[in-house]
């Protein structure tokens, strides 16, 4: 008889024992959403005080995307103006700016940062784009112009 209400016990204590492993794995295998703050800086990298500088202009233009697969979302978005590359301000005293994008699911999810400077000088334009993907919660970048 004893052997019997083992059996039994055994029985359905299984499933139960089954079930409270399955969840805890699956849960250990979710990913949380977490917040992710990126930084970058904007500043010149030269003096430039040469003549052929006194006409030259930049526009900065940045954006950040959630990337999920295939799919991509627009998180944040800017355009600096158009200014004399002698009036963006030396390494000193840059331009910041922090940027908190929240419920990245970090498994599934990065965040990309790209930018585009658009140079204009006397008409002759050129363009230069880079980018970065944001590894851990807290990216930096800096834009030198």
């Amino acid at each position: 008889m004893k052997k019997c209400l083992l059996g039994w016990a055994i029985v359905f204590a299984l499933p139960v024992i089954g079930v409270a492993a399955y969840k805890t794995v699956v849960h250990s295998f979710e990913s949380k959403p977490v917040d992710k703050t990126i930084s970058f800086a904007v500043y010149k990298e030269n003096n430039y005080r040469a003549k052929a500088y006194d006409c030259t202009y930049a526009q900065i233009h940045i954006s950040l995307e959630k990337v999920r697969g295939a799919n991509r979302t627009i998180v944040w978005d800017t355009t600096f103006d158009s200014k004399l590359l002698k009036q963006y301000p030396s390494i000193e005293n840059a331009l910041y700016r922090k940027i908190t994008v929240e419920k990245v699911v970090d498994k599934k999810e990065h965040l990309e940062i790209k930018y585009l400077i658009i140079y204009n000088s006397k008409g002759s334009i050129l363009q230069m784009q880079n980018g970065s993907f944001i590894t851990d919660s807290c990216g930096r970048l800096s834009i030198g112009v």
